[in-house]
């Protein structure tokens, strides 16, 4: 069985045990190709990010960078700016061969919430080596907003593969031949390439932009916080913008895409010589996200957005990143947008799920 591994095959490793949780995993924490990780009880303040390295333990890391240890058993505030390790409810014992890669909830990245999987003996954030048998940890960086946060709580996410599963450019233009995955001409090199749309509607609104000193957000609360409180809006007639060092943008994909039942995506960065900035990707595109079928009917790609060193003029059109598509080992039983409780299905330019959004002419 090659490719991503869907939700069936993710509760098979559960009842053996290659992935175990104390508590113990819930049936909600298994989407359509990924399964969602939850923060322990126990955050380590430290001194700088890090990654464990060959022959050392994460927990060995964190006693040389600890500066304090928060107990979130009754909820607690991590701070912006600051670095904080997280070990994470569930661990692995992984059969030989296959291989995991972790992301960003979707939620997570609107936030600015920057927040990596690390391993023992990991050299990489993100990708957990074949075989793996030891805990994982999230190392969380709040980058805009003060946040508040509890165990349980689940940030990132993390995919199985077993063999090669990503489609060439040749397969990439095949499928999109067949079942079309951006409405209009496709841009497929290394994968689907898409771009930021700045033309605005009746009310120039193209975006939104952190504001820099705000009040917490407390992760639990859904649909609670409007959105003026924490950002400003970005406006234009022009079909450009120039972005500010050190601001962070929520912008929205040009292109509608879809994902069909049988592929997951992952979206990825698209060349760091094109600009001074990057696009902050929350990752992981599930099986049926835009899909017809699944309540779809394409779905933009939101943007996270976040400037360096000078500033940048951003135009309408440019292309910004693009999308691995791989083949599923199998149809997942249940497809993103059906019968779960998906966020984003059909979304347009949108904040995440803690907002409610503004509304428009």
């Amino acid at each position: 069985m090659t490719g991503v591994l869907p939700s069936q095959a993710l509760r098979a490793l559960i009842e053996t045990g290659a992935i175990a949780a104390s508590p113990a995993i819930t049936p909600d924490q298994v989407q359509p190709a990924s399964l969602d990780l939850r923060l322990g009880m126990v955050a380590y303040r430290v001194r700088a990010s890090f990654l464990a390295g060959h022959g050392r333990s994460v927990a060995d890391r964190i006693a040389e960078f600890e500066m304090h240890r928060v107990d979130l058993s009754a909820g607690a505030v991590l701070e912006k700016g600051c670095v904080y390790v997280i070990p994470l409810m569930e661990r692995l014992a992984l059969p030989a061969g296959l291989t995991a890669v972790a992301n960003a909830k979707s939620s997570t990245g609107r936030l600015d919430l920057l927040t990596r999987t690390i391993t023992d003996g990991g050299v990489e954030f993100d990708r957990i080596a074949p075989g793996y048998d030891g805990p994982l940890y999230a190392e969380v960086c709040p980058r805009s907003f003060s946040v508040l946060v509890r165990p349980g709580m689940r940030l990132n996410q993390i995919r199985f593969r077993q063999g090669q599963a990503v489609l060439d450019d040749t397969a990439l233009a095949a499928l999109h031949a067949q079942a079309p995955l951006v409405d209009g001409t496709a841009l497929i090199s290394e994968g689907l390439g898409f771009s930021v749309d700045l033309l605005a509607g009746a009310d120039d609104l193209i975006g939104f932009r952190a504001k820099p000193h705000t009040g917490v957000i407390d992760l639990d609360r859904i649909g609670h916080y409007t959105a003026g409180e924490f950002w400003e809006d970005v406006r234009s007639r022009e079909g450009r913008i120039i972005l500010d060092p050190g601001a962070f943008y929520i912008l929205v994909s040009r292109e509608a895409v879809t994902i069909p039942p049988d592929y997951a995506a992952e979206m990825a960065p698209y060349l760091a010589m094109v600009g001074e900035f990057r696009v902050h990707y929350a990752g992981f595109f599930d099986p049926g996200f835009g899909w017809a079928q699944a309540g779809g009917k394409g779905s933009r790609g939101v943007l996270e957005v976040r400037c360096h060193e000078a500033p940048f003029v951003l135009e309408h059109g440019q292309v910004v990143g693009r999308l691995v598509y791989e083949r599923m080992a199998e149809r997942p039983e249940a497809l993103y947008g059906t019968g779960i409780a998906s966020n984003y299905q059909g979304q347009g330019l949108k904040l995440s799920k803690h907002f409610v959004m503004p509304p428009r002419p």
